[in-house]
């Protein structure tokens, strides 16, 4: 009885519409273009940021929440930039991202099967999953069926079931054997889209396929733009719409080889993830903007920490401005302290003070500090 595609006589001989697509992948290309053109004034500063968020997103969806500053350390640590007043990073967040930059930079680097199996071990120093310990660094081996359940124990549904333990290796080499000699009229972003499709269904390892699959997406896309870093997150798009991106793997995973939907689905994420994209990269150079003026204008770790906060928030900022209240509680410090910090960040133009006073008193950023020259064109 077939239940899933690998059951299927032609896997994984895959079929799709190509007119179907024109739209799609011409509208994907198109943003994709945009955002490629504007790469060159991008620096450090957003390439980090980007690769934050993917390594954050990429773990939440597997319901795994990291601790967003220990994911910026090991980032900056590894892109050579300031970690001061970052914290640690845990040996579990260092791998995650040690994986995401093996994935672009060394994209023209042959995908393997040790390479795969050193970013699943990566990913699970300990040994352990949770409190379950797996085999790491190696296929699965478990007799028992590899299942993505939901629901309580006793009333659990099976939304996908991969290929038993013994037959891994076996599809791994197919899968490999076709990535490192894809067709050359096969479009790009169409191979990524099927090799995210094609590594996932396969679930070669006790743990961790999803965030494999999706540094294996980026390394077709870094391919397929010969760029050695992420403009872009896909897994923070697909974040965004899970319960559609779990939908749509389970029809397909379910049905009779032809992945139309899957790859139509998978150009609409990307060109949602561009478009994301360049509205936060904004946000990243003007933050870096501002930094940049106010360079020279000594500042304490309070008021850095404040004002990375209000930066963070947009434009809009925070609602009912910056208070003496919020400015003690993102700072752990006294009132009087906070009343000191704010007032000397006024006198030094960086705050502003909104119109009332009293105890309702509250403060804007000076927004025009960052939007000025722009640093990041220099790099």
């Amino acid at each position: 009885m077939v239940n899933y595609i690998w059951q299927l006589p032609s896997w994984p001989d895959f079929r799709w519409d190509e007119a179907a697509l024109l739209r799609p992948l011409g509208i994907t290309r198109q943003t994709q273009g945009m955002l490629l053109a504007k790469s060159e004034h991008f620096g450090l500063t957003v390439r980090a940021d980007v690769l934050t968020q993917e390594a954050f997103t990429t773990a939440a969806i597997e319901g795994e929440l990291l601790d967003r500053e220990s994911v910026r350390s090991s980032v900056a640590r590894r892109l050579g930039l300031p970690t001061a007043g970052l914290p640690p990073a845990d040996r579990h967040v260092d791998g995650l991202v040690e994986m995401l930059i093996d994935a672009t930079r060394n994209h023209q680097e042959p995908l393997t099967a040790s390479r795969l199996k050193g970013w699943q071990a990566a990913l699970f120093p300990t040994g352990y999953s949770g409190m379950s310990k797996i085999v790491v660094g190696d296929w699965r081996r478990d007799p028992e069926p590899m299942q993505v359940v939901s629901g309580p124990i006793g009333k659990e549904t099976v939304h996908y079931e991969a290929p038993p333990a013994k037959k891994v290796h076996f599809e791994v080499d197919k899968f490999l054997a076709w990535f490192q000699s894809s067709p050359d009229d096969m479009d790009g972003l169409v191979r990524a889209a099927v090799a995210h499709l094609w590594f996932v269904t396969i679930h070669p390892f006790a743990d961790g396929n999803g965030r494999i699959a999706r540094a294996v997406t980026d390394m077709a896309l870094a391919q397929d733009e010969n760029m050695d870093f992420r403009l872009y997150s896909m897994s923070a798009q697909i974040r965004t719409d899970q319960n559609g991106y779990y939908d749509i793997l389970e029809r397909t995973q379910k049905g009779d080889g032809e992945i139309g939907e899957w790859i139509i689905w998978f150009l609409d994420c990307l060109s949602r993830a561009i478009r994301r994209s360049e509205a936060e990269i904004e946000k990243v150079m003007a933050k870096a903007r501002f930094w940049s003026n106010i360079s020279g204008i000594a500042l304490n770790e309070r008021q850095r920490k404040a004002l990375n906060r209000l930066l963070d928030a947009g434009i809009g900022g925070f609602e009912g401005g910056l208070t003496n209240r919020k400015y003690r509680g993102m700072t752990k410090t006294t009132r009087e302290t906070s009343k000191r910090d704010i007032s000397d960040l006024v006198a030094k133009g960086i705050l502003n003070k909104r119109p009332g006073g009293g105890r309702s008193t509250s403060y804007d950023l000076n927004w025009a500090l960052a939007a000025r020259s722009d640093p990041e064109s220099s790099e």
